[in-house]
């Protein structure tokens, strides 16, 4: 079978030509296809039009008389027994998988996993496609991200739900993002990438309905061509405007996407597109027909199948060639080389991504894990793609918490995480708090994750996050408390800003948002999530600003090329690490708590140096610095540079012009 996409492969999907439009959808398994068109109001269903098979099992038809506005679902039917992964049932209305625009969102009911037999038609449940033009998609620039920089993860609907300079209209929509006061916030904190967590439309959960909740996040997709109408009405367009905006403030847009399963979920749940289409082909099975779930979600899409891989790259297209996207962040990424035997990182549709003349300029960002056996791939990914690394998150909230054997491996996280990728260049991203465990606030308020209002019993969620209170689990009246939580954020940041490749920081982060210990608010479409502006920490905000253009003024901290100790040209070493006395650490002292004091020196290109001092000691330290003829620290007082207790402090070596004897 050859699905591979290319020129002169003919489109999937809804097509408008003269006279009309053409449809046309892939299934290997299927007997038959109908296209099914509805009035204008999307309830009634008007006609069914048998499509025609043609070769490698695409069935299309050309229908005169129908154009843009069309309102319409697929029907399919051949054998069907679950338990071999066989769903085909005629009276499930599905969602085509190439569809760019619905007319509203998924809500799940019971009709949409009925058996085959049971008498219920799923039409009035199921959104309708619409027929939606396309203007020709554009060449895509260069992105505007280069490894190093600072991406800001953000929900689109929670990121604006509530900013008071923001039109209520718009407020939690894609549009939102090109309010002056949003593109104001970004470049203040000099963000150089926004990362949107999934904007295609998803389902809930079946069990969040009975409790109050919805889906906040958007890890359950559907359909991968079209946007969510909750949060991108506008479709398409209203992205595209986005997008045109943040980039014309210098920043870059990257797409988390979401390609390791759908939103039908196991067995029992629901047939509303791949699985009714044909599951044996885009889903993994085990011998027994069971479906694979190396997700977590109950479904593992098959990306070795070419259908797959097509969908999955003319989706990416898609959002480049209508959008301008710069980039993508796969959530789940080793399920995209999955194989019977695990993670292949020279699979098939990492290759093709890599080979593709749009797609491979693309920045590329792989979430390294799935819970499938061997899925833990942090480091495996093939260059240039850029990885979470987990790792470097676990080192610095370790050390930072006092573990006594944490400073060496922190070291190394800060230098780059030399130990996972190998030289010449790291591709980490690293970040201290994401959107997936506990805020930057809640990271030093609780010991214990409280996600209670999930109502999952507090069952769900990680247990094992590295976190600390001071004494209180929660809020705190108490003065000094309150302190010691804002210096221990302040002392992340910096941390987080000090190192060695590109970073992440979650949108309110920078301005201590809570959830209240819930350390997996997927559910909580609240003001759990939602961002409190006018309650924020502007202190914070404005320490986490000054990181960022401490940072863009000196490239030696971002710079992807792995620190080794070795000279520069300069003959100074790229990296000195050095104890509170400014003498070179051997290896056995960062063994211990000898090493709740160090330095990390850069050689900052040039001539000069730059030192980060930390110190994660509950009393005040004076560091002395090596000097030389002709430079100068100009912070060092005495020969000594006083860094406050649990806080990391900066200096940049200037020359003096009197060079000593």
């Amino acid at each position: 079978m050859n699905l591979a996409t290319t020129p002169a492969a003919p489109a999937l999907g809804a097509t408008p030509v003269a006279g009309g439009t053409r449809f046309a959808v892939w299934s290997g398994g299927a007997t038959k296809l109908w296209l099914c068109l509805f009035d204008a109001r999307g309830e009634a269903e008007l006609d069914r039009i048998p499509l025609e098979r043609g070769p490698d099992g695409v069935f299309a038809a050309t229908v005169p008389g129908i154009g843009a506005g069309a309102r319409y679902g697929l029907r399919a039917d051949g054998p069907y027994d679950p338990d071999r992964g066989l769903w085909f049932d005629p009276s499930k209305l599905l969602v085509d998988p190439y569809a760019v625009t619905l007319d509203r969102s998924f809500a799940w009911d019971p009709a949409l996993a009925a058996p085959r037999g049971s008498g219920i038609d799923s039409a009035p449940f199921v959104p309708k496609a619409i027929v939606t033009p396309l203007p020709a998609p554009k060449p895509p620039a260069a992105p505007r991200f280069r490894p190093g920089g600072l991406i800001y993860e953000l929900q689109t609907r929670a990121f604006t739900r509530l900013h008071p300079a923001v039109p209520e209209s718009i407020r939690g929509t894609v549009a939102a993002l090109a309010h002056p006061a949003v593109l104001d916030h970004l470049t203040r904190l000099g963000v150089d990438a926004v990362e949107l967590m999934p904007v295609t439309a998803w389902i809930d959960e079946r069990h969040l309905a009975a409790l109050g909740l919805r889906n906040a996040w958007g890890y359950n997709p559907v359909v991968f061509l079209a946007p969510e109408p909750r949060i991108c009405p506008g479709g398409i367009a209203e992205l595209a405007a986005a997008v045109a905006a943040l980039h014309g403030a210098g920043i870059g847009v990257i797409l988390d996407v979401v390609f390791n399963h759908t939103g039908e979920g196991e067995r029992a749940g629901s047939v509303l597109s791949l699985r009714g289409l044909d599951a044996q082909a885009y889903f993994r099975h085990h011998e027994s027909g069971h479906l694979v779930n190396d997700t977590g979600t109950g479904n593992t899409l098959d990306c070795s199948h070419p259908a797959t891989r097509r969908l999955i790259l003319d989706a990416l297209r898609h959002f480049v060639g209508q959008a301008g996207i710069d980039g993508f962040r796969f959530d789940l990424a080793p399920i995209l080389g999955r194989n019977g035997h695990g993670f292949d990182p020279d699979a098939a549709l990492l290759r093709e991504i890599a080979a593709d003349p749009w797609l491979g300029t693309r920045l590329l960002i792989a979430e390294p894990w799935d819970i499938g056996p061997g899925g833990y791939a942090l480091g495996r990914f093939p260059a240039p793609w850029l990885e979470w690394n987990d790792r470097f998150r676990d080192r610095v909230r370790s050390f930072w918490q006092g573990a006594p054997n944490g400073p060496g491996e922190f070291a190394t996280a800060l230098a780059g995480s030399g130990d996972v990728f190998p030289p010449p260049r790291t591709r980490t991203v690293n970040f201290v708090a994401a959107h997936d465990g506990f805020t930057l606030a809640d990271l030093v308020a609780y010991d214990e994750k409280h996600n209670e209002a999930n109502g999952e019993a507090n069952r769900d969620g990680h247990g094992t996050n590295h976190s600390w209170n001071h004494g209180v689990e929660g809020p705190s009246d108490d003065p000094a408390v309150r302190a010691a939580r804002r210096r221990d954020m302040r002392a992340l940041l910096a941390t987080l800003f000090a190192s060695r490749g590109t970073i992440m920081l979650t949108a309110g982060d920078e301005f201590g948002r809570s959830q209240s210990g819930n350390n997996n608010a997927y559910a909580q479409d609240n003001e759990t999530t939602w961002l409190d502006w006018e309650g924020r920490d502007t202190e914070l905000e404005a320490f986490t600003a000054e990181l960022a253009a401490f940072r863009r003024a000196h490239p030696a901290l971002a710079d992807p090329v792995l620190l080794t100790g070795e000279p520069e040209p300069n003959g100074l070493p790229d990296v000195a690490w050095l104890t509170a006395g400014g003498k070179r650490k051997a290896t056995a002292d960062w063994e211990g708590h000898r090493c709740d004091a160090f330095a990390m020196v850069l050689a900052r290109g040039g001539d000069g140096r730059l030192a980060v001092l930390f110190n994660r000691t509950a009393r005040e330290i004076a560091f002395r610095l090596p000097t030389r003829p002709g430079h100068a620290w100009p912070d060092a007082r005495r020969g000594r540079i006083a860094v406050a207790p649990r806080s990391v402090a900066f200096a940049a070596e200037i020359p003096t012009g009197k060079p000593q004897p």
